[in-house]
């Protein structure tokens, strides 16, 4: 009502003023609730302030939301008068930031009203207009002869980057309108803002976060938004800093938040608990691939084997329970968020597999994990195999190491790593139930009983499986981020291009491992085409040459579980890791846990705000000089064929 003056209750204290600024002013984080729903975060003292205030006699659902991951921001009510305890406070915080970096940035945040939509000339059409309607919007109020000019170029472009749904945002500047909401007074008058040397910009946010009617939050719109909005601010104040202020920073994901609160560990930690409590590729792989392996030969390699499986020691059921109890909408932080909610896919996504193994329902579960075989890697998978052709008789390799002998060089080589990384705890088993191959599951090395590794394979092996699965494993336990060792959302097709990688890197990647990884793509290719397990088995063997055991080895693990998408992966994960490193791309952040490629940028941007340390080990390959030479001509831009022609050129 007018002239109302607030009630005690609804003003700030003194006190309160003067210890926030005391805070401040020793380098310490401030966070606390204020009146009238307000609340205040400083992650650390710094140039820069996001405020948005509550509208007075209205539902605004979903706008303060959208600041609540940045590193410092008020909400206030939106109530406060031109004088008040509120502007007062801010006074004090401009003015005790000012003394430390010269100058002081603040942007408040509030949303429109519905925007109106014109229909196309000569169009009434209902659903354009309602698909304009959430087209994302921004108004950024700049009035004043000294408004940070750089900061608001940077701002505008930034803000038509995002995207929503398809629609690139509308972005307009408004020279005549002072950062403030419509019908609001300034939060310091021209004048003292002058005098302390503060800025304020204003953004007007168009709200496709929410219905029109009932005031009802899009969850996954929102998210998108804020996300893009948070990235857009960031880049805002880090050119702020450096043309305005004495601070000094990198890059803008340093202005991001460092302390992590209470929610985040309890996320973390009941996500990584789920994604520890089983292991589809162990779950999905037969227990039975010898003895399915004599009866597919005694039937003339025409009857399919029958593969049978592990009991499951988990409920899939009360995992699902377990994953979607976790709070995720209680992290504030965008980008972890982000993170979160992917993982939580994946790991629902995997869940469901798990209870479908042995079942026609497991295919489309892995077709929807890793994808399918997209034509271009189908082509490559021709190509590789039309430019390897199979040999009359393919190269013994010299001696070669049973189960037991490579056990052994594989447990010189964690004693290697554990010297030092005191947490490297990986152990090496051999397994009677699981006849061939290697496999790392939880942080260990498990080895098939009947496995036989060629001489010329021992090392390579050993850094696909040790030097890259378990390092990324123990790196990621060394974090206080626990997905990065359980991995984040995806992460496994540029885990495996990086094994395969390293394969190249510590020896040679081989002829016949080539053709295997190519064979891997077109069995993939064959399974979805629908083709029975004795076709896929007769094109290896009898198209492409393949002996009849490994035949059988490729299609079995393909056709596992039934029917997996997952050996497409490591082709593919190979011609991702070789764009990177040809795009100018760094091998060194990739060890620091399981990340797919699009996850580098949010690592980074972690790493930049002291949320992640370096890592503690690095693959005992990347100290071989050779290296080095091997590092330069991938820069160059090779492609896989190109990789193997270099090798032959080499020899």
């Amino acid at each position: 009502m007018k002239g109302k003056a607030p009630v005690p209750s609804e003003m700030i204290s003194e006190a309160t003023i003067a210890e926030v600024c005391g805070r401040l002013g020793e380098n310490k984080p401030i966070r606390r609730k204020l009146p009238g729903r307000g609340s205040l975060l400083f992650d650390r003292p710094l140039p820069f302030l996001c405020v948005h205030r509550r509208p007075h006699g209205r539902l605004d659902s979903g706008t303060a939301e959208l600041i609540l991951g940045e590193a410092s921001y008020l909400i206030a009510p939106g109530t406060i008068r031109r004088r008040s305890d509120w502007t007062s406070l801010l006074e004090r915080i401009v003015a005790t930031m000012v003394e430390r970096f010269d100058a002081f940035l603040v942007i408040e945040i509030w949303s429109a009203p519905p925007w109106p939509v014109a229909a196309e000339a000569g169009s009434e059409d209902l659903e354009n207009r309602e698909v304009a309607a959430l087209r994302p919007g921004f108004r950024l109020a700049a009035r004043g002869p000294d408004k940070p000019r750089p900061a608001v170029e940077v701002l505008m472009r930034s803000l038509r980057q995002i995207v929503i749904d398809g629609q690139p945002a509308e972005v307009e500047v408004d020279d005549r309108a002072y950062g403030r909401p419509p019908g609001m007074p300034l939060l310091l008058s021209m004048a003292e803002a002058r005098r302390l040397h503060c800025h304020f910009l204003g953004i007007e946010v168009k709200p496709i976060y929410r219905d029109a009617v009932t005031g009802d939050v899009f969850p996954a719109t929102l998210r998108s938004l804020r996300r893009g909005l948070s990235r857009s601010l960031k880049r805002t104040f880090f050119t702020f800093v450096r043309t305005h202020t004495t601070a000094r920073t990198k890059h803008y994901y340093a202005l991001g938040r460092r302390a992590l609160v209470k929610a985040f560990w309890e996320v973390d930690r009941r996500l990584a608990e789920v994604g520890d409590a089983f292991d589809l590729l162990w779950q999905a792989t037969p227990i039975n691939t010898s003895a399915a392996w004599n009866e597919f030969k005694r039937s003339g390699f025409r009857r399919p084997p029958e593969f049978h499986y592990r009991p499951l020691t988990v409920e899939p059921a009360a995992l699902k329970r377990q994953l979607f109890s976790i709070p995720i909408e209680k992290i504030e932080d965008p980008t972890l968020s982000h993170l979160f909610l992917q993982r939580q896919d994946e790991l629902d996504r995997k869940i469901t597999m798990l209870a479908d193994i042995g079942t026609p329902r497991f295919l489309p579960g892995s077709i929807q994990l890793y994808g399918t075989v997209e034509p271009p890697l189908g082509r490559l998978a021709d190509a590789l195999l039309a430019e390897l052709p199979p040999r009359s008789r393919e190269p013994a390799g010299g001696k070669s190491l049973g189960a037991e002998q490579f056990a052994e060089r594989a447990r010189d080589e964690i004693a290697w790593y554990r010297q030092k990384h005191a947490g490297f705890r990986a152990t090496v088993a051999v397994c009677d139930d699981m006849y061939w191959g290697l496999l790392v599951s939880g942080g260990n090395l498990l080895i098939g009983r009947q496995t036989r590794i060629p001489a010329a394979r021992i090392e390579p092996m050993l850094q696909h499986e040790i030097g890259t699965h378990l390092v990324t494993y123990y790196n990621g336990r060394a974090q206080p981020f626990e997905q990065l060792h359980c991995g984040l959302a995806g992460h496994e097709t540029f885990q495996e291009g990086l094994a395969v990688l390293a394969e190249h890197l510590s020896g040679d990647i081989g002829r016949l491992r080539v053709r295997t990884l190519a064979a891997r793509v077109l069995t993939c290719r064959s399974l979805l085409a629908g083709a029975s397990f004795v076709e896929t088995f007769e094109l290896l063997h009898q198209q492409h040459g393949f002996p009849k055991r490994l035949a059988y080895t490729i299609t079995m693990r393909v056709y596992r579980g039934g029917g997996t998408m997952k050996d497409a992966i490591y082709l593919r994960g190979l011609v991702e890791i070789l764009q990177y490193l040809g795009d100018g791309g760094q091998l060194e952040p990739l060890f620091l846990g399981k990340m797919a490629s699009d996850h580098i940028p949010l690592v980074e941007e972690l790493q930049m705000r002291r949320v992640l340390s370096s890592p503690p080990l690095r693959p005992r390959y990347m100290d071989n000089p050779a290296v080095s030479d091997k590092l330069l001509r991938l820069r160059e831009g090779l492609s896989v064929p190109e990789l193997f022609k270099s090798r032959k050129r080499k020899k």
